[in-house]
């Protein structure tokens, strides 16, 4: 026997939560971080000898502030997928979901398509064969997005 549509109560979800903040808190400091080292700590590689940059501490991670940075995005991404977020309800799943899938489609193919001179494109140049991981990566979070799809 199938319940009545009264006994369905409608309630209204917050825009604002406490995950939802800490989730775009989490995608602008990993966008952050990246632009940060590219642009302003990471060493100039058509320049010898290579200067010293600055802040050292930053500069002696190398390729790991691409780990902190897109590691950072990419799990704010992933935590934005809970229901209490606008990207875990509703059609933000479809479009996080989609979103995720295509961005790492894009990572891959502009890799393989501009994989004999990757020095044109900014952060492909330095993350090379990591480039297809970065895209995994974005598929693995659509993935979070799919388990919420209803």
């Amino acid at each position: 026997m199938a319940k009545s549509p009264a006994s369905y109560v409608e309630t209204e979800a917050k825009i604002v939560s406490v995950r939802f903040v800490i989730s775009l808190l989490l995608i602008v400091a990993g966008i952050g971080w990246i632009l940060f080292y590219y642009l302003s700590v990471r060493p100039d590689p058509d320049v010898f000898p290579v200067p010293k940059a600055s802040p050292k501490a930053i500069a002696d991670l190398g390729l790991w502030n691409y780990a902190i940075g897109f590691g950072a995005l990419l799990i704010g991404l992933a935590i934005s997928a809970h229901p209490v977020t606008p990207l875990g309800r509703g059609r933000g799943v479809v479009i996080g979901m989609l979103g995720c899938f295509l961005i790492g489609l894009l990572w891959i193919c502009t890799f393989y398509v501009f994989s004999d001179d990757l020095s044109k494109l900014p952060v492909f140049d330095d993350l090379g064969q990591w480039n297809l991981m970065v895209g995994i990566a974005f598929m693995a979070v659509g993935f979070t997005f799919a388990t919420r799809w209803e």
